[in-house]
């Protein structure tokens, strides 16, 4: 039989639970002991301790960003996302960004660092038509315009894959170029919620393509704090054991391996120089 103890100044007594007010009857098995120090009709002056037997803690809810993407993003979308899927031979039945994110995943999942790294750049190759990058090479040689044209290009036409961005000026063998794509939250690390992945899939493999493809030198720096990015174009990035994203742990929310450690961006490491198939 359950019972509820309470106390006022003038006695103490025993009430059984039927005769507790409807808000003050537990809906589970557990005591409550209420104590008055003087007569008042204000609940502040109630001072209420239960235990309860169960506690289940609430997640905290996490907003993220809504993309409405038209016509020209969707087909990019679904054409970077079949790129991706033909080369790793994985398929999912996903549409739209998330077809995207579901093959990147699977890549990230079925294969080491090493390979995930090959395999984003054969994908890469194999979306654009060799003719066209070796004509953009041969006319784009290394030069200011270069430079600021593919910022202009990347921050006009990308904005699908990595989200809304802008051009900045940084300073370029003491000369001021606007040769920095600055995005604002990159959608693909949104997405994925995972250091890893931003890494070994989009910042490594990105940077080898565009330098291999378009024979232009460029340093992507993410910000794992804000979830933000700079694409540096005409500088070259630092080796994989020198690069300071490889030396911080992933997030405590990754969408991957549920964990926070540093495992999804740390082994094995290796240079980018021999990474093209």
């Amino acid at each position: 039989m359950k019972t509820s103890i309470f106390a006022t100044s003038a006695r103490t007594g025993v009430l059984p639970p039927d005769r507790l007010a409807p808000c003050f009857q537990p809906k589970h098995r557990r005591f409550v002991v209420v104590s008055v120090s003087r007569p008042s009709n204000s609940l502040k002056d109630l001072k209420t301790d239960a235990i309860s037997i169960h506690h289940t803690p609430t997640p905290t809810p996490t907003t993220n960003t809504v993309y409405n993407d038209n016509w020209f993003d969707r087909v990019a979308i679904d054409y970077l996302s079949k790129a991706v899927q033909d080369t790793t031979g994985i398929r999912n039945e996903k549409s739209g960004y998330e077809s995207l994110v579901v093959a990147a995943r699977e890549v990230f999942r079925s294969f080491d660092p090493i390979q995930q790294r090959q395999l984003v750049v054969k994908a890469l190759q194999n979306a654009t038509p060799g003719p066209l990058a070796f004509l953009i090479k041969r006319m784009l040689p290394p030069s200011k315009f270069s430079r600021e044209y593919f910022t202009a290009f990347t921050t006009m036409f990308f904005a699908w894959l990595v989200g809304p961005c802008e051009i900045r000026e940084s300073d370029f063998e003491g000369v001021k170029e606007k040769n920095v794509v600055h995005i604002k939250k990159c959608r693909f690390l949104e997405s994925t919620n995972c250091a890893g992945m931003c890494t070994n899939l989009c910042k490594v493999p990105s940077q080898e393509f565009i330098q291999s493809s378009f024979g232009i030198p460029i340093n992507m720096v993410p910000n794992f704090d804000d979830m933000s990015c700079e694409m540096i174009f005409g500088q070259n990035p630092p080796a994989l054991q020198d690069d300071p994203v490889f030396k911080q742990p992933c997030y405590k929310l990754c969408n991957v391996k549920n964990k926070h450690d540093t495992s999804c961006l740390t082994k094995p490491i290796e240079d980018t120089e021999h990474l093209a198939i």
